[in-house]
């Protein structure tokens, strides 16, 4: 999947996607994911490899990813949790999920994510456990991804994986998103290398990333591969 051509393909498609809002066609276990399919299958493939106690996510919206990473977390059995973390939690989705038969294994911290306070808190929650999945999905600006790189990269150990979603808007037009403060040179993807610049502990799985061709996370998927 990795030839160039059919790449190019999958990113003016993906491009053409945007207006559309694709990405909020579908729901997991009746809540919205915002997600592409695509990167859908290869995070179950990852939770599945990895077998985490813990998953990190950072952002929250409708709840769908959450309930997503608490139902491969049911599906493995034992005793994993999912802790979001979002700057604001809506009444209406936090009542969802309050109701949502996958909330026993749903941990929620209002707060912001790079906030000293709301780190320390989703440390002391992760507390021993392993291994950690971190999923970064909150405010898409280079400070604030770099800032969310820098307090819970700590949080994952080798064999495991730091994921960066929305790495894509790096590579977009400058006015795909007019209504947002992030574009090229201010993005997931900015964010990725710098961080890349100074972190030996993580490398970009390119192979996941060829198998799925479609998806938000270009150089987002980060193996890591020492301790």
């Amino acid at each position: 999947m990795a030839d160039r051509d059919f790449r190019s393909l999958s990113m003016r498609w993906l491009e053409a996607s945007l207006p559309a809002r694709y990405s909020y066609n579908f729901t997991w276990m009746g809540r919205p994911i915002i997600q592409y399919p695509q990167d859908i299958v290869a995070l179950q493939e990852l939770i599945w490899r990895i077998k985490p106690d813990v998953i990190v996510e950072t952002g929250i919206a409708h709840g769908g990813s959450l309930v997503f990473s608490a139902s491969m977390l049911e599906l493995l059995g034992g005793e994993g949790q999912v802790i979001g973390v979002d700057i604001d939690i809506r009444a209406h989705n936090r009542a969802a999920l309050d109701e949502h038969p996958m909330r026993k294994r749903i941990e929620l911290i209002e707060g912001s994510a790079v906030a000293p306070e709301i780190v320390r808190e989703v440390h002391d929650r992760v507390g021993g456990r392993s291994p950690v999945l971190v999923i970064l999905d909150s405010n898409h600006t280079h400070d604030h991804v770099l800032a969310e790189l820098t307090a819970y990269s700590d949080l994952v150990r080798k064999g495991s994986y730091l994921v960066v979603l929305d790495t894509v808007v790096e590579y977009l037009p400058e006015d795909a998103f007019p209504d947002r403060p992030w574009g090229p040179g201010n993005s997931p993807g900015s964010a990725v290398s710098a961080f890349l610049a100074t972190n030996r502990r993580f490398e970009v799985d390119a192979e996941l990333e060829d198998r799925v061709a479609i998806t938000t996370a270009p150089g987002g998927y980060l193996r890591c591969i020492r301790d």
